[in-house]
């Protein structure tokens, strides 16, 4: 069930609470072609952030690493990440877990979008992305896609005086 707060008390900068804050700031970033910042644990314990492209699906978000990155190292040992992005109005962080997707329509429908937002073409095969130029976030081909399940969402707005608001996006 979707839940949220507010550091500033009722509501947000989004107006008094209900179910469509989190539906508007999703909103607000699916479309745009952005940086995200991906946050994983290294089996040592220490953080590894890396800057990704991602995309929104059906209300999912979605990325792609290559198989020997470290945060594709990362993610076997410890599915628990931070993703962050800015896009005007709006710092979203999301703290979730990420897990491979290797069903052939997903991929599909994560690669066209991936080629609408950032002109990346890649060819759906064996349950990754191929592609022959390699991604400069993701690490040589191929592309495991990551579907990050999100737990908890913090909207920070950006030139605003309003606080931030949290939202239980998951179960935790």
């Amino acid at each position: 069930m979707l839940g949220e707060d507010s550091a500033a008390g009722e509501g947000s900068w989004f107006g008094p609470a209900s179910s469509g804050p989190w539906e508007t700031a999703r909103q607000i970033v699916e479309t745009a072609p952005a940086t995200y910042w991906l946050a994983t644990v290294r089996p040592d314990g220490r953080p590894h952030v890396m800057p990704i492209l991602a995309v929104w699906v059906n209300g999912m978000l979605f990325f792609a690493a290559g198989q020997g990155t470290r945060k594709a190292r990362n993610l076997v040992l410890n599915s628990h990440c931070v993703v962050a992005v800015e896009q005007e109005p709006l710092d979203l962080v999301i703290e979730g877990s990420a897990r491979k997707t290797r069903d052939d329509e997903t991929l599909r429908r994560v690669a066209g979008r991936y080629a609408t937002i950032y002109d990346w073409h890649v060819t759906v095969r064996d349950g990754a992305f191929h592609d022959t130029e390699g991604a400069p976030t993701a690490g040589p081909p191929p592309y495991d896609v990551y579907e990050v399940t999100p737990r908890t969402a913090f909207g920070l707005p950006v030139g605003v005086s309003f606080g931030p608001t949290r939202w239980h996006v998951g179960h935790s």
